[in-house]
């Protein structure tokens, strides 16, 4: 069996980060809709709250890293942002 790894990460209502073994990826949307931007494409998925039913479609192929490194960084950004104005 192999070493599984994954973990969420709040940034604000409706954003997070996403980390993984296989890399990061930034996710918006709501209860029941997601879009998911990371290093392998772009996805969208809708699914039925509480049911655990829920259906994945790939937008995009893979991407350069360039594209998603600017993603991760103004998340980031924003996370920094938001934590300053919380703090203050």
């Amino acid at each position: 069996m192999g070493l599984r790894f994954y973990r969420r990460i709040r940034i604000a209502p409706g954003l997070r980060i996403n980390l993984s073994k296989r890399g990061a990826s930034v996710s918006a949307g709501g209860r029941g809709h997601w879009l998911t931007f990371g290093p392998r494409g772009e996805r969208a998925t809708i699914g039925l709250p509480g049911t655990g039913l829920s259906y994945t479609e790939n937008l995009g192929g893979r991407r350069g890293g360039r594209p998603f490194a600017i993603v991760i960084a103004i998340a980031i950004i924003g996370f920094i942002l938001l934590a300053a104005a919380l703090g203050s």
